[in-house]
């Protein structure tokens, strides 16, 4: 087995997963819509996340436009997790916009000016992802993040996505 990264017990805030088992293994599909790239992994295992998983992710949820990577938050793939489980579907999350360098958000910023791109979005930090997942109405995927209360949820109708991050508890 590959060599895991030892839970912190930090990176759950208290309370927001009341149900997270110390052992056994989580799972996770992705479908990077703007790459076309897959991928369905166990980042989650006998208590640690993995590390060559959570590299893998990092990868593919990397700046599309730019290739820059960071280390996304952990938290993060949790937070997917468990709203996948909320939502009782299994299939891949259809990404729309992962990690975003400074330079994207910049010129996202520029180019939407009145979409709402924060100057300081978690986007930049790896701790937010705008997603959908097939066979999920999005306003259930909205209500079922929210109930979580893990962090920040956006809904976008127009655009069919939501946003999810690990920032604060707050929803727009």
């Amino acid at each position: 087995m590959q060599q895991g990264l030892a839970l912190a017990g930090s990176l759950l805030a208290p309370g927001a997963f009341a149900s997270v088992a110390k052992a056994g293994e989580r799972s996770l599909a992705f479908h990077h819509l703007h790459t076309g790239e897959r991928l369905k992994l166990t980042y989650w295992a006998d208590g640690c996340y993995q590390a060559e998983c959570l590299r893998q992710i990092d990868h593919l949820l990397r700046d599309f436009r730019t290739g820059d990577c960071i280390k996304m938050d952990p938290k993060l793939l949790d937070l997917l997790y468990h709203l996948q489980s909320r939502v009782a579907k299994n299939g891949e999350f259809q990404i729309i916009s992962a990690y975003r360098s400074p330079k994207t958000n910049a010129m996202l910023r520029h180019r939407n000016k009145h979409t709402g791109v924060a100057k300081h979005s978690l986007h930049m930090q790896g701790k937010a992802i705008d997603i959908r997942l097939p066979g999920v109405a999005l306003k259930h995927l909205r209500q079922a993040a929210m109930s979580l209360k893990a962090g920040g949820v956006g809904y976008y109708p127009r655009s069919n996505f939501i946003h999810v991050d690990t920032g604060r508890v707050r929803h727009w």
